[in-house]
């Protein structure tokens, strides 16, 4: 019975197959292409602290990065523009940059859990 939940769950979200998935997936990109963001910088560090850490483990150049084109998003925002259509082109809004780094923070925090380990920071969220 799990399994089958298991599959049914995986084909619900893979856009691949399903094509509900595939529609969100556009609709999702062609608004992440207008303010030429990347959906790995929709995560909010103060929200969840595993992102902060993974956050704070990336290249610095990455978080520069990730910081100018939230400010540009919420620049065009501000103005009620979007990017012009040959910057837009250029967009990879699916490309990640956190996801390896995330799971490396979630797969520590689980094993510092399973040893019985004092957390490295305080979970609590703001």
């Amino acid at each position: 019975m799990s399994s089958m939940l298991s599959a049914l769950s995986q084909w619900l979200v893979n856009p691949r197959r399903n094509p509900l998935a595939r529609l969100h997936m556009h609709a999702v990109s062609s608004r992440l292409r207008k303010y030429g963001l990347r959906y790995d910088d929709l995560y909010d560090p103060y929200h969840d602290l595993d992102i902060k850490e993974a956050l704070a483990r990336l290249p610095r150049e990455v978080v520069d990065a990730r910081i100018q084109r939230l400010k540009r998003a919420m620049d065009l925002s501000m103005k009620h523009q979007y990017l012009p259509d040959d910057l837009q082109a250029l967009q990879t809004p699916f490309r990640g940059y956190l996801s390896d780094m995330l799971a490396l923070v979630k797969k520590e925090a689980a094993e510092r859990e399973a040893l019985g380990a004092l957390p490295l920071y305080q979970r609590t969220i703001p």
